[in-house]
């Protein structure tokens, strides 16, 4: 688990362009699952692209403090699929 802001966005700046899910807890005993695309990477927070099909919106943000505290967690398509490869 990284742990700092910086290595968080050292991490997600060399996925830029990758499929990812997003989990949230959005209350409780709730989450959502979000599937979009990396798109960028600010100094404080990140954007996903949206798949239009199930989203009502195109664009999310999340901090990285997000990740650093675990509301959030990110799934790369790219690191499941490295998985079942091994």
């Amino acid at each position: 688990m990284p742990t700092s802001i910086n290595t968080i966005k050292h991490k997600l700046d060399s996925h830029l362009g990758d499929t990812l899910t997003v989990v949230a807890q959005a209350g409780r005993k709730k989450i959502t699952k979000r599937h979009g695309v990396l798109k960028e990477t600010f100094p404080a927070v990140f954007v996903v692209d949206l798949d239009q099909d199930k989203n009502n919106f195109e664009h999310v943000s999340y901090s990285y403090t997000d990740l650093l505290t675990k509301n959030i967690e990110l799934e790369f398509d790219d690191e499941e699929a490295e998985e079942a490869e091994a």
